[in-house]
C-alpha cells in the first residue's frame, strides 16, 4: 500500500574497471510496506566464491521473511550477511564492505560496516553521510590526515571492522523522516577513490528527475579521469521523488493534538494540586513552627497558660503532618507545661509541698524537652525553699516562744521576716509580724515573773531549739547526717525537759531525715549507676548514649548538691561533645 502510493526510484551501474572480474555487487528489493537497498564490495573473494553477491542474497532473503526497519532488524540483517560470509569451512572465509539502507517509504535507517559509502542529499546538499572504519579515517578523525587526503592515503583500505570479520558491531543511524525530492548514493571504493566528494555534490546538486541522468554523469565524470588503475566501481542512487503520506495522518494527529492537550490538563491540574497541597504543607509546616516557637518564648517569660494553647496548636499541626518525631517532642513539652501548671496553682494556694513535688517531677521530666522552663522551675523551687524556711523560722520562734526564749525567739521571728521581705512573700511576712508582737507581749509580761527559773528552763529550751534549728539548717544544706546528729541530740534535750511534743515533734523529723537520706543514697547510687552506663557506652563507641547517660548522672548529682560530681561530669559530656563533634 505504501509502495503504491509513493514514487523510489532506484537505478545503479557496477563495472570491473581495470580488473577481471566485478566483485561489487547491488541489489535492493521493494514490497508494498518496506525496502531494502544493499551494497557490497568484497575484500577478499577466494576463488569459486563472492563475498558481496553471497552477503547482499543473505540480506534481501533474510529480509524479505520479516520486513522490518527497526535497529535492531537492521543489526540482525548485518549478523546474518557476516555468519554467512564466514561459513563453517575457515578456508571459505569471505570479507567485504557493505551498507544497507531500510525504509518504510516515509523514513529510512542505514547501518554498515567498512568502507562502501552512503551519502544523501537534500535540496542539492549533503544531509547524511556515512564514514569508513579504517585506520586512514582515524587519522583523520585525529586531525593527523586530511580529509581530503584520504582518498589516496596507504591505509585507506586498512580496515578494522568490516563483514566476514566475525562479531563486528556495525554503526547503525537512527530512524531518519524522508521528504519528497531527497536523494540517497550508495557506492564503493572504485568511485571515492578516483572522485572527491565536492565532485559528486556538484552532480546531485543540479539533478534532475531522472536517476539514470545522474548515473550517466557519475560514470561519464569517471572515465573522464582515465584512472591507470581503476578498481571495480559500483555506484547506486535512489531517488526519493514522493513520500508515502497517510491519508489517515490528519485525524491521527487531531487526536494526538486533543490528547495531547488532554494530557496537559490533566498535568497542570495533577501539578496545580501537587503545588496546592505542597504550599499548604509548607504553610502548615511554618504555622507549626511559629507556634512551637511561641511556645518556647512564653515559656521564656513563665506564661506557661499561653505556651500550653499555642504548644497544643502546634501539635495538631504536627498530627496533619504526620511529623511523629516533632509531634513526640510536642507531646514532652505538653507534659512538662501541664505540671508547671498544676504546680503554679498549688504555689498560688500556699500548698507549698505539692507545689515543690510538681516542680521537681516537671524539672525531671525537662530533659525530654530540652530542658524547658528550668529557671523558671529553679527560681519556684528556691522560692519554696525560702517560704519552707520562713515557716521552718517562725515554727522555731513559736516553740521558743512557747518556752520563753524570748530572744532566741525573737531572733528567728527577725529571721523570718528578713527572709520572707527577701522572697517578697508577703505571707509570710505578715505572719513573721504577727508573731513578733505576740512575743513582745509575752516577752513583757514575763519579765515580772522568775527571771531565774524561766532563764534556766529556757535556756534547756533554747539548746534543744537550736539543736534543732540546726538540724534545720543542715537538712536545708542537705547534710542529713549532720541533721540527724543536731535532731537526736534535741530529742534528748527534749526528753530532759519532759517536752513529750517536741520529743514527738523532733522524732518526726529524724524519721524524716532517715527517709531523706536515704533517698538520697538511691539517688546517689542511681547516679553512679548512669555514670557506669555512660562509660560502658563511651567504651562501646556509643557517645550520644554515653553523653545522655552523663547528664542523667549529672542531674541527680546536681540535686544532691555534689559540685566536685557535677564539674566532672560536665566535663565528661563535654568529652563526648567532642567525640561526635556536636556544638
Amino acid at each position: 500500500m505504501r509502495k503504491q502510493n509513493s514514487d523510489f526510484s532506484a537505478a545503479f551501474v557496477s563495472e570491473a574497471g581495470n580488473q577481471l572480474k566485478n566483485s561489487d555487487y547491488f541489489g535492493f528489493v521493494e514490497l508494498d510496506e518496506y525496502a531494502c537497498y544493499v551494497i557490497a564490495d568484497g575484500i577478499t573473494d577466494l576463488p569459486g566464491t563472492e563475498s558481496a553477491r553471497l552477503a547482499i542474497e543473505t540480506v534481501i532473503l533474510h529480509f524479505q521473511e520479516n520486513p522490518s526497519m527497526s535497529g535492531r532488524r537492521m543489526r540482525r540483517l548485518i549478523a546474518e550477511a557476516d555468519k554467512a560470509l564466514n561459513g563453517r569451512d575457515s578456508y571459505k572465509r569471505q570479507e567485504a564492505s557493505l551498507t544497507v539502507i531500510l525504509t518504510d517509504y516515509r523514513s529510512f535507517r542505514y547501518g554498515y560496516l567498512g568502507n562502501t559509502r552512503m551519502r544523501m542529499y537534500r535540496g542539492g546538499q549533503v544531509f547524511r553521510q556515512t564514514e569508513d572504519m579504517s585506520l586512514a579515517q582515524e587519522f583523520v578523525e585525529q586531525e593527523k590526515v586530511a580529509k581530503d587526503a584520504l582518498q589516496e592515503h596507504e591505509e585507506r583500505n586498512n580496515l578494522y571492522a568490516y563483514l566476514g570479520q566475525g562479531g563486528a558491531k556495525p554503526r547503525i543511524s537512527k530512524k531518519i523522516k524522508l521528504l519528497d525530492t531527497d536523494i540517497i548514493t550508495l557506492y564503493t571504493r572504485g568511485i571515492w577513490e578516483n572522485l572527491d566528494e565536492a565532485e559528486l555534490d556538484d552532480v546531485f546538486s543540479e539533478a534532475g528527475n531522472e536517476v539514470q541522468d545522474s548515473l550517466d554523469d557519475v560514470e561519464e565524470l569517471l572515465l573522464s579521469k582515465q584512472p591507470q588503475n581503476l578498481e571495480n566501481y559500483t555506484f547506486a542512487a535512489i531517488f526519493i521523488n514522493k513520500v508515502y503520506s497517510d491519508p489517515a495522518k490528519a485525524k491521527k494527529r487531531k487526536k494526538i493534538i486533543i490528547f495531547s492537550i488532554l494530557a496537559v490538563v490533566l498535568v497542570i491540574a495533577v501539578v496545580c494540586i501537587c503545588i496546592f497541597l505542597h504550599q499548604r504543607r509548607l504553610r502548615r509546616i511554618s504555622d507549626m513552627n511559629f507556634y512551637f516557637t511561641n511556645t518556647v518564648e512564653y515559656i521564656n517569660t513563665g506564661n506557661f497558660v499561653r505556651a500550653k494553647e499555642e504548644c497544643g496548636k502546634a501539635e495538631e499541626l504536627a498530627v496533619k503532618l504526620k511529623d511523629n518525631e516533632m509531634r513526640g517532642r510536642l507531646q514532652e513539652y505538653l507534659f512538662v507545661i501541664e505540671t508547671v501548671l498544676l504546680a503554679d496553682e498549688n504555689f498560688a494556694a500556699g500548698s507549698y509541698g505539692e507545689a515543690q513535688n510538681y516542680y521537681k517531677n516537671a524539672l525531671d521530666r525537662a530533659r525530654y524537652a530540652d530542658f524547658i522552663g528550668e529557671t523558671y522551675m529553679e527560681d519556684k523551687l528556691d522560692k519554696i525553699a525560702d517560704y519552707l524556711s520562713v515557716m521552718d523560722y517562725i515554727a522555731l520562734g513559736d516553740m521558743l516562744l512557747e518556752k520563753a526564749e524570748y530572744e532566741k525567739a525573737e531572733g528567728h521571728y527577725l529571721a523570718a521576716k528578713k527572709l520572707a521581705s527577701a522572697s517578697h512573700y508577703t505571707e509570710g511576712t505578715e505572719a513573721a509580724m504577727s508573731a513578733l508582737e505576740k512575743l513582745y507581749t509575752q516577752w513583757a509580761e514575763a519579765e515580772a515573773a522568775s527571771q531565774q527559773l524561766a532563764s534556766e528552763q529556757a535556756e534547756k529550751e533554747v539548746a534543744a531549739a537550736e539543736l534543732t534549728a540546726n538540724g534545720d539548717k543542715a537538712c536545708l544544706e542537705r547534710d542529713f547526717a549532720g541533721a540527724e546528729v543536731y535532731y537526736t541530740m534535741a530529742l534528748t534535750k527534749y526528753q530532759e525537759l519532759g517536752d513529750i511534743a517536741n520529743e514527738q515533734y523532733i522524732q518526726q523529723k529524724l524519721d524524716s531525715v532517715a527517709a531523706k537520706a536515704a533517698e538520697e543514697a538511691e539517688k546517689r547510687k542511681t547516679a553512679e549507676n548512669l555514670e557506669w552506663q555512660g562509660m560502658q557506652a563511651q567504651g562501646n563507641g556509643d557517645y550520644w548514649s554515653a553523653k545522655s547517660f552523663y547528664l542523667q548522672a549529672k542531674k541527680l548529682y546536681l540535686e544532691l548538691g555534689s559540685d566536685t560530681d557535677v564539674e566532672r561530669l560536665a566535663n565528661l559530656a563535654e568529652q563526648m561533645d567532642a567525640l561526635t563533634g556536636a556544638g
